[in-house]
Order: C-alpha cells, then structure tokens, then sequence
C-alpha cells in the first residue's frame, strides 16, 4: 500500500485540513499518516481558536514518520507561521520526498486568516520552491502572484508567475469565478484546463484540501501529472455534489460518496 503524509492544520469540526486529508487517502486507498502543526478550533460557520504547535514538535513529527515507515507523497497544508515553514521546509531538503504536494491555505472558508501576513514571503522563498504541484485559488493565486485575477488570461498569468518561483507545476482553481468551475494547469510547456458543471450548494468546507489530498494519493499510486489531477477534480466534483447539510455554516463534502451514497 502506498504512504501519504499531509503536514497540516487540524480541524475539529472534520471537514477541513488534517481531517479532511485523511478521509480523502482513505477513499483512495492509500495509508495516510499526519503532523499537525496547528490545531484550530472551528466549525462550519467560524474560527474560534488557533493554537500553533512548537516547531521542534513539528520537526519531531516529520522525524517519526521518516525515520521508520517513509513516504510515496506529501499534501502541505495549512502552514500558518514563518516558523512552521522554515522547519517543515528543512525536513522537505532533508529527506527529499517524491511527490511534493502544496496547497497554500490563506483563509478558512468563511474568510478567516490561517497564515500570518508576514509569514507569505517565507512560502514564497522556502516553501514553493520545493513543490513539485502548488493548488491555490484565485486569493491565494493573487496574493502569490501579487496581481489581480478576473479573467482566464489572468489566470494563466498568475499560472506562470507562480511557476517561475520554481515550482514543479501549478493549478489555479477558478472555484471562486463564476460560471463552470474551471482550473488552469501550467507545467512549464503549457496549459490544460479542466472544466466542471458549477453544483449550486454552500457545502463546499475542505474542498481545497480534499482537492490536494487526492492529487497526492494519485500521484502515490503512479498516475501522471494530468492524469492525477483530472481524477482528483472528479472525486471533488462528485464529493461535493455529495456533499453533507452538516452545521449552520458551510458544511462538508462527502469523502466517501462512493462507498456510503446516502
């Protein structure tokens, strides 16, 4: 069985972050394994809480994992401090995995920070460097390329931007545009673009994070670039179109729409 570790923020509620990594390797069939580097106290309408763990606990975590069982990929996730960054991006050079996976979380769901503004400018030096996939949406594409986004030319501008930081490749997800829900990919040769009917639902909580679970767990299992994330955008598609009227807010997709349907 294929390994995948996600190096995230935990999300009590279950939709999100660490939680949501994990049901999406599951659904894929890969063994997942986590380091939590912050634990965030929220739910489908607010965040209560951050607390950050310590980064040698961070470093500590990533050891064990390493050290014994290894990994086919790894999902980044919410990395909230500059501190965080620096540690994880030195155990990322230390162990050199395959399969680097990064999705840039700025904000949960309902527009509430999770990265420090100060701490940017650390993910753009230290961390996307050492992705070979980097996911961001149109606000985290935007603060990334430092430009705004409104059309699909912007988009594919920001695409190049944001791989000449020396990124593997990049996917701009268009989930907040109008209209079909359209995601650019830009590996350094050219673009290809993935469309999908809009669902109209406000469950939409982890859909970034499921997103970049599933590319991972797809490139673990061997599958091409394209491959991988064509297939991870259909198992986001169908888990939101699945997705769960849990909470007052925006609640979850349903990670195992496939196995449990109702």
């Amino acid at each position: 069985m294929k390994k995948v570790l996600t190096i995230a923020g935990s999300d009590c509620s279950g939709g999100a972050g660490i939680q949501a990594d994990l049901k999406t390797f599951s659904a894929h069939g890969v063994f997942g394994m986590s380091v939590i580097v912050s634990v965030v106290a929220e739910n489908t309408s607010r965040v209560i809480g951050i607390q950050d763990i310590r980064p040698d606990m961070i470093e500590k975590q990533i050891d064990a994992v390493f050290e014994d069982i290894g990994v086919d990929a790894v999902k980044l996730g919410m990395l909230s401090s500059s501190a965080a960054m620096e540690v994880v991006a030195g155990k990322l050079k230390q162990y050199h995995p395959w399969n680097v996976v990064i999705d840039p979380v700025m904000y949960a769901k309902n527009g509430c920070p999770l990265m420090k503004s100060e701490a940017i400018d650390t993910l753009l030096k230290t961390i996307l460097p050492l992705s070979d996939v980097v996911t961001p949406n149109i606000p985290e594409a935007e603060k990334i390329a430092r430009m705004e986004i409104r059309s699909v030319k912007e988009m594919e501008e920001a695409a190049r931007r944001i791989y000449g930081m020396g990124c593997g490749a990049v996917i701009i997800k268009g989930g907040h545009r109008k209209g079909k829900a359209l995601d650019i990919l830009f590996d350094g040769k050219g673009f290809r673009y993935l469309e999908a009917d809009r669902i109209d639902t406000k469950n939409t909580h982890g859909t970034g994070c499921t997103f970049s679970s599933a590319i991972a767990s797809r490139l673990a299992k061997g599958e091409g670039l394209y491959e991988a994330v064509q297939g991870a955008k259909d198992y986001v598609t169908m888990a939101i179109a699945h997705s769960l009227s849990i909470g007052k807010g925006n609640g979850p997709t349903h990670h195992f729409w496939r196995f449990f349907p109702g």
